[in-house]
C-alpha cells in the first residue's frame, strides 16, 4: 500500500475509533426528527429500480458487485432483480436494520447499500428478511425485537458462519441523519463473543465492535475495519459526515 493509502486508513482508524461517541452524536440529530413510527410504505421505496441496483452493486468494488445477485426492495419484501454468478448478494438496506434503541429506527431516508459474501448470504443476509417480514406484517419496533428474541430462541435463526463477512464501501449511501455514507469499511460477522478476541477498539488496532449493535437479539458481533477507498476507487477522507 503507498504511504497515501496508509495515511487515509490511519485517518479512518482514527474515525472508527470514536464511533461510540460519534453513534451518540448521530442518535441525538436524529432524536430531534421524529421517527416514532413507520412513514408510508412508499417512502421506503426507491421507485426507479435501475437506481436501487446501482446503489446496491455499489457496496462492492465493481470486480465484486457486477458478478453479484442483486436484491431490490419492494412492497412484498426483498426480491431478486438481478440473478448473480459469484455467490455473492447485494442489497439496500432500510432503516429497520438499526438497533432498536436507535431514534433512526424508522427513518424512510436511511439507505445501507451492503454486499454479502456467500457466508454471511446464508447466514446473516435472513437477518434482513426476516426483520422485514415483521415490519410488512405491520408489527410495532416492540413487536418486532420481541418477535425476533423468540426466533432466535428457537434456533430459526442461524449463527454466522465461519468467513461471513460483507462490503459497506459505497459513497452513495444515507446512513442517517448527520452520517451520510458515513466512510468505507469491511464487516466481520461472528457469533456472540467479546470484543477483546480480535483486539478491538484498543489503541493502534484497526478494528472496531459495531458497539451499537452488541444488544441487538440476532446472534452476532460485528467488527469493522476501514478502508483507504470507496467502491468506485476514489480515495476516502476523514470527512465522513453529511
Amino acid at each position: 500500500m503507498s504511504r497515501n493509502g496508509l495515511a487515509a486508513v490511519a485517518s479512518l482508524i482514527l474515525v472508527l475509533s470514536s464511533v461510540s461517541g460519534a453513534s451518540r452524536q448521530i442518535w441525538a440529530q436524529d432524536a430531534k426528527t421524529q421517527y416514532s413510527s413507520m412513514a408510508p410504505l412508499d417512502q421506503y421505496l426507491i421507485a426507479d429500480r435501475n437506481a436501487e441496483i446501482a446503489l446496491a452493486r455499489s457496496a462492492a468494488p465493481p470486480s465484486i458487485s457486477s458478478e453479484a445477485t442483486v436484491l431490490a426492495f419492494g412492497k412484498s419484501g426483498y426480491e431478486t432483480a438481478v440473478e448473480g454468478k459469484n455467490g455473492f448478494t447485494c442489497l439496500v438496506e432500510r432503516s429497520w436494520m438499526n438497533p432498536f434503541d436507535s431514534p433512526g429506527f424508522w427513518n424512510p431516508k436511511m439507505r445501507g447499500p451492503i454486499c454479502y459474501n456467500p457466508a454471511a448470504v446464508r447466514t446473516i443476509l435472513p437477518y434482513t428478511i426476516s426483520r422485514t417480514k415483521l415490519v410488512l406484517a405491520g408489527l410495532s419496533k416492540t413487536q418486532i425485537r420481541e418477535s425476533t428474541i423468540a426466533t432466535v430462541a428457537k434456533n430459526e435463526l442461524p449463527k454466522p458462519e465461519v468467513g461471513a463477512m460483507s462490503y459497506m464501501m459505497s459513497k452513495a449511501g444515507n446512513l442517517g441523519v448527520g452520517v451520510g455514507p458515513w466512510c468505507p469499511h469491511l464487516m466481520f460477522h461472528v457469533p456472540k463473543m467479546d470484543q477483546a478476541s480480535w483486539g478491538a477498539d484498543v489503541e493502534g488496532s484497526p478494528v472496531v465492535v459495531a458497539n451499537q449493535y452488541v444488544d441487538v437479539p440476532e446472534p452476532q458481533t460485528i467488527f469493522m475495519v476501514p478502508v483507504s477507498h470507496w467502491s468506485d476507487g476514489t480515495p476516502a477522507t476523514h470527512e465522513v459526515s453529511h
